[in-house]
């Protein structure tokens, strides 16, 4: 353990723990005191990182609310109001959504290489917003992106974000008819990549917008730009991440799919209670 103040490696651990069991340690060069999580956003907090991190992967995942996550740990004799759930979310989900896309940096293959794009509506502080979208020709994620304009920035920003987190320019690139999109195309990504524009062959992509849509159809809109945009980024990444199948229309047994859950829930609470 480093001090968050010096940055000296020098250190001592206490024989006593917080209350809530973190170990106490002090700097010898600076003499400060401090525990595990004191770095963190975590810090101060008056409830134990692993039920932070279950109720912000729960909010990501399933389709609660604020209040709905209060209320189902109060079953459990933990009590916190439904703005410590949106304070919680708004600290932990950007350094999920950021290491997940760490990870799958550059893991694109041959597969990844044919890339289906378009943009959805979102309500947005009583105004509509431009969720845009890609995913490959297996359904994994190639990247998101909100945007308060639908025009030719919007997209060329687009696609330098999906080039950059997957490090390579596709093949083909499937979109609808949107204007914007041929020239953002041959600018960003180069001449030698095959555009098609049709709407009958983004199909697959148009079903995969449901999964977005349906989460946050029972929240009702966004107050806020900013946190439309984290919390869209955050939970299409954590979608993929969870995802079980790697082609389009693989089967997987129940066996695996509650392993493959299991396996990765338990990588992303180590993510955020790590944060």
């Amino acid at each position: 353990m480093e001090c968050f103040c010096c940055g000296s490696t020098a250190v001592t651990e206490r024989p006593d723990r917080t209350a809530r069991g973190y170990r106490r340690v002090r700097c010898r060069d600076c003499g400060k005191q401090i525990n595990e999580r004191s770095a963190g956003p975590l810090n101060h907090t008056q409830y134990p990182s692993d039920v932070i991190a279950l109720v912000v992967l729960w909010r990501l995942r399933y389709r609660l609310t604020l209040r709905d996550l209060a209320e189902m740990f109060l079953q459990r004799g933990i009590v916190f109001s439904h703005e410590a759930v949106r304070d919680w979310e708004a600290k932990l989900a950007p350094r999920l959504a950021d290491e997940v896309r760490r990870r799958r940096h550059g893991k694109g293959g041959a597969c990844g290489r044919r890339w289906h794009v378009d943009e959805t509506y979102l309500k947005v502080g009583g105004g509509w917003a431009y969720l845009y979208r890609a995913i490959d020709r297996d359904g994994n994620l190639v990247d998101t992106m909100l945007s308060e304009h639908r025009d030719m920035a919007a997209a060329q920003a687009f696609f330098r974000s999906a080039r950059s987190v997957t490090g390579q320019a596709p093949d083909q690139v499937t979109t609808d008819g949107h204007g914007s999109y041929p020239r953002a195309i041959r600018s960003t990504l180069g001449r030698r990549v095959v555009h098609r524009n049709s709407a009958y062959k983004n199909n697959r992509l148009e079903q995969d917008h449901r999964g977005v849509k349906g989460r946050i159809r029972c929240m009702r809109g966004f107050k806020s730009f900013d946190a439309a945009r984290r919390f869209c980024k955050s939970f299409d990444e954590l979608r993929n991440f969870l995802r079980p199948c790697t082609r389009h229309n693989q089967y997987v047994s129940a066996r695996r799919r509650r392993l493959l859950h299991l396996r990765r829930a338990t990588t992303a609470l180590a993510i955020l209670g790590a944060a």
